[in-house]
């Protein structure tokens, strides 16, 4: 009754996406319900462990971190693993040919939030944004394209521009916490203490080039996975907006959200665009 097993471990995934993020959870839920279960399983593997590095205080980090490393790659060896999030993500690792490289790079970005807390050169910060953004955006490409090694070729440089722009726009929604809590600055040549509207602007300008870039590749997904996608573009260029909007002082001491109100009235507005053909 293994199946019942991987069912249930599927269904934590899914529990995990839709308690930790409404709004990732109601874009997967617009794509295909044949790779739902996949995504919520990449989903649940990365959360689990960026909420290791930050919020698991007063226990030993490290050594969470290097034990839900090993017990994935035991999961990986035996095919199954009694942590249903590892039991999940390996099964689509397997079926989607997820190369161990992107899952390395992912955790290797984690691992640095338990001993760096600067970025002090462009190279240090796309690096930091490769592990803990892009490679998820690929990771989530393998299962959009099927197997179909081309079309990944074609768009891998898309889907990494779409991981770094929703990673920086996270980096940005989360100053206050980033900077007073965790004790992490991550945009270099950036004093989070003196915030102002230059570097503000000039964060928010690199963001909608990567916005520009990714919109390229979403226009070119599979259909399973085209308003899905769409729908968290969508959501996190509204979330931009409002970053832009608000004022530098008030982005270092609070978290700024999306209602729920306007998610709704902009999943409506993305499937009308959708079913328009605009996308």
């Amino acid at each position: 009754m293994k199946e019942l097993f991987d069912d249930v471990s599927f269904k934590c995934s899914k529990l995990v996406t839709k308690n930790y993020s409404t709004s990732f959870s109601l874009a997967v839920y617009m794509l295909s319900p044949s790779i739902r279960d996949a995504i919520y399983s990449i989903y649940g593997f990365v959360r689990f462990a960026d909420e290791i590095v930050d919020t698991f205080h007063g226990y030993n980090k490290e050594d969470l971190i290097t034990d839900f490393e090993e017990e994935y790659y035991k999961a990986l060896e035996r095919g199954i693993s009694l942590n249903p999030i590892l039991n999940s993500f390996q099964q689509t690792v397997k079926q989607y040919n997820i190369s161990d490289d992107l899952v390395q790079a992912f955790l290797r970005s984690m691992k640095l939030d338990l001993i760096k807390s600067d970025y002090h050169s462009k190279e240090e910060y796309d690096a930091y944004i490769y592990g803990s953004a892009d490679v998820v955006g690929l990771m989530c490409l393998k299962v959009f394209v099927a197997g179909d090694d081309k079309r990944y070729e074609q768009l891998k440089d898309e889907a990494m521009r779409l991981g770094s722009a929703f990673q920086k726009v996270n980096f940005l929604r989360d100053l206050k916490d980033d900077n007073l809590v965790l004790n992490r600055n991550y945009f270099p040549g950036v004093d989070l203490n003196s915030f102002d509207e230059k570097a503000k602007t000039q964060i928010i300008n690199e963001i909608e080039e990567d916005f520009r870039v990714a919109y390229e590749g979403i226009v070119k997904l599979p259909i399973e996975a085209k308003f899905g996608v769409y729908t968290a573009f969508v959501y996190y260029k509204k979330l931009l907006k409002k970053l832009e909007n608000t004022p530098c002082s008030e982005i270092g001491s609070s978290r700024i959200r999306v209602s729920n109100y306007s998610k709704a009235g902009l999943l409506a507005k993305s499937f009308v665009s959708y079913k328009l053909k605009l996308v």
